[in-house]
C-alpha cells in the first residue's frame, strides 16, 4: 500500500499549492490587518485570532506575484511554521482554498532544474492529485530569510484543522 499524506491545497495566481496538514492550524475568511511600520513588502502585518496576534504574511508578493485586491474568495491560513529550534505561528494570505486531499509521498517528484534561475527554493516537490499539479511548499525554506514579528509559538493547546 501507498504511503500518502495529507496536503491543504489552495491557489494562488491560477496553480495549486500544497501545505503539510501537520502545520495547518485553522482557516480564516479575510479580516481587516493591522499594518506594522517599517515591516517588509511581503509582511501585510498583524491579525488578533482569540487573543493571540499572529503576523499575516502576503504569499503573492512573497513568491514575486504581483498582487491583487482581496475576494469573497481569499483566505487566511494560519500555520506553523518551524524555525531553527521552535514552530512559530503566522498566517499566509492565499487567494483561496480547494481542500484537503490525500497525495501518494512516492509519487512527490523533485523540483526540476531547467537551467536557469528559477525561484524554486521554497517547494519541496511537486505532487499530483489526478491532472493537476500540486507544488509542495517548504514552509521552514520559505521563511528562512525573513525576519518576522514574533507569532504565537505553536502549543499543545493550539487548535488544529480536521
Amino acid at each position: 500500500m501507498a504511503a500518502t499524506s495529507q496536503y491543504l491545497t489552495l491557489g494562488l495566481a491560477g496553480e495549486t499549492f500544497g501545505i503539510s496538514i501537520r502545520n495547518v492550524r485553522e482557516i480564516l475568511d479575510m479580516r481587516p490587518i493591522s499594518r506594522l511600520p517599517h515591516a517588509p513588502n511581503f509582511l501585510l502585518g498583524m491579525i488578533d485570532v482569540r487573543g493571540s496576534g499572529y503576523p499575516i504574511v502576503d504569499l503573492r508578493t512573497k513568491l514575486g506575484l504581483p498582487s491583487v485586491p482581496s475576494t469573497e474568495a481569499t483566505r487566511i491560513i494560519i500555520l506553523d511554521v518551524p524555525t531553527k529550534d521552535r514552530l512559530v505561528g503566522v498566517g499566509f494570505v492565499a487567494d483561496c482554498v480547494f481542500e484537503v486531499t490525500d497525495i501518494d509521498e512516492q509519487a512527490i517528484e523533485p523540483i526540476p532544474e531547467v537551467g536557469g534561475r528559477w525561484q524554486s527554493d521554497y517547494a519541496s516537490g511537486i505532487g499530483r492529485k489526478g491532472e493537476k499539479f500540486v507544488v509542495i511548499f517548504d514552509l521552514a525554506r520559505l521563511m528562512a530569510n525573513d525576519k518576522i514579528p514574533e507569532g504565537r509559538d505553536a502549543g499543545a493547546d493550539a487548535p488544529r484543522a480536521a
